[in-house]
């Protein structure tokens, strides 16, 4: 297991590089100068002068590259445009509220899509099959915001069942996890089915069976077990994705957590704040797409050898 992490460590590198030059380049892609945006049009030259100083905007472009690396990898994001709070004060405030949707949806969809993907399989062609593939194509179908316009039209506005939008108790996660796990009980669903289909036509299986086992414990020690590692594939980049994409979640429900803070900044120009957000998404869906490779090596060990 160790060669494996190791390797998959080192293939990180690049990405992370990668990466770090994009958030870098988007000081000079972005229009406006940010100078100006702190401190405003009819500021003095010698404090527009002060400050690009300050910021090391005035040295030549590789000293400013290893300066912003440098205080990247020591956790310095820099400071907001608009606020002049540090940027990692701030996403350490709002990540924890993102991680939290993120693992309700993620859980309610691992339980539901799975559910439904084992019972689509254990009678393909049924009334049940036919009923789940047409809801997980609707499913798919559906964009994640209309989804929560929805949601909150129906239990909120109608029935008036649960709070439309805001942080607090837990009743106010209930919709928007509804509303960002709905794909991903669609995809999960779909792909446990063709997974325990094919895993209930090996040779395994037949034997399990000729012992004379429960379908119960044929379908969930045997078929699902072996089913389940395709799945592990979709459930990571859907987590990762929930962490570095739940933006329109967010922003539809009021949740105050790290997408809608990246909403503010780009509608505010806040270019520090939108560096220093990209930047630690991209390293947060690395790191989870090393964990998915981790727990797939462990599902599958051949994968370790590949």
């Amino acid at each position: 297991m160790l060669p494996f992490l190791v390797r998959r460590l080192l293939l990180a590198v690049p990405t992370l590089v990668g990466v770090l030059v994009v958030v870098f380049a988007l000081l000079y892609i972005a229009p406006g100068d940010p100078v100006l945006q702190m401190v405003g049009e009819r500021a003095d030259s010698a404090t527009v002068a002060r400050l690009r100083k300050q910021l090391h905007l005035d040295d030549p472009l590789p000293y400013q590259f290893a300066h912003y690396a440098g205080s990247a990898v020591r956790g310095d994001l820099g400071r907001s445009f608009i606020t002049g709070r540090p940027i990692v004060r701030d996403i350490a405030e709002r990540f924890p509220k993102t991680l939290e949707l993120a693992v309700s949806a993620m859980c309610l969809a691992a339980l539901v899509g799975i559910t439904i993907g084992v019972l689509s399989a254990a009678r393909p062609g049924g009334w049940f099959d036919r009923l789940s593939l047409g809801l997980a194509y609707l499913g798919i179908s559906f964009p994640v915001y209309w989804v929560g316009l929805i949601l909150i039209l129906v239990f909120a506005v109608i029935l008036r069942w649960l709070p439309p939008s805001g942080f607090g108790s837990p009743r106010f996660l209930i919709l928007p996890a509804i509303s960002l796990g709905t794909r991903s009980i669609a995809f999960l669903a779909r792909m446990t089915r063709s997974a325990m289909l094919e895993a209930l036509g090996g040779d395994y299986v037949r034997t399990a069976r000729a012992k004379g086992l429960r379908e119960r414990v044929v379908l969930g020690r045997h078929a699902l077990r072996n089913a389940l590692i395709p799945v592990i594939t979709i459930f990571g980049l859907d987590f990762g994705s929930y962490l570095t994409g739940s933006i329109l979640t967010e922003t539809v429900f009021s949740w105050p957590g790290l997408g809608r803070y990246v909403v503010n900044a780009i509608s505010r120009r806040d270019l520090p704040a939108i560096q220093g957000s990209v930047l630690f998404l991209s390293v947060v869906f690395v790191l989870v797409n090393l964990l998915t490779d981790l727990v797939y090596a462990a599902a599958d060990p051949r994968v370790k050898y590949e």
